[in-house]
């Protein structure tokens, strides 16, 4: 859980000036950046956070490849899921706030996406480089219950 917006700031910028020490590139942070994303005007979170990932990995010496590095299903569905909460909060809510409920629902467990896809769609070539949809059940942020 996060304290201060500018705890969520420092993630954002650390990640979009690839300077953020790779040890910090947690779960926690995957979402601070999408909540970040989301509230920005400079940027669009859907457009920009894919290229993002994907430069900061290549700064910290991930590889992006068939088996390692950005997945595509995996951010979009993290974004769509932090959007869904942040939706059922008020306008002025913080940052800190946002992230934090976002880590408090169910998104925050590290696993949550395998209750709706399955290891073998999740993990797949198609997966990690295009949007493919869950096979399990479908989320609330994609129609579901």
């Amino acid at each position: 859980m996060f304290s201060h917006d500018s705890e969520i700031e420092y993630i954002a910028l650390g990640v979009i000036n690839r300077t953020l020490p790779k040890p910090e590139w947690t779960h926690a942070a995957h979402f601070a950046v999408a909540v970040w994303l989301l509230r920005s005007e400079a940027y669009e979170a859907e457009r920009d956070m894919p290229a993002l990932i994907r430069a900061y990995n290549e700064a910290c010496g991930v590889r992006n490849t068939d088996t390692e590095g950005y997945h595509h299903t995996i951010t979009l569905a993290s974004l769509r899921a932090a959007a869904e909460v942040m939706d059922n909060l008020p306008d002025e809510t913080s940052l800190t706030e946002c992230t934090n409920a976002v880590l408090s629902s169910g998104y925050g467990k590290s696993d949550w996406i395998l209750d709706y896809w399955s290891k073998p769609v999740l993990f797949s070539v198609e997966a990690r480089k295009f949007w493919v949809g869950p096979d399990q059940k479908t989320p609330k942020f994609l129609g579901g219950k």
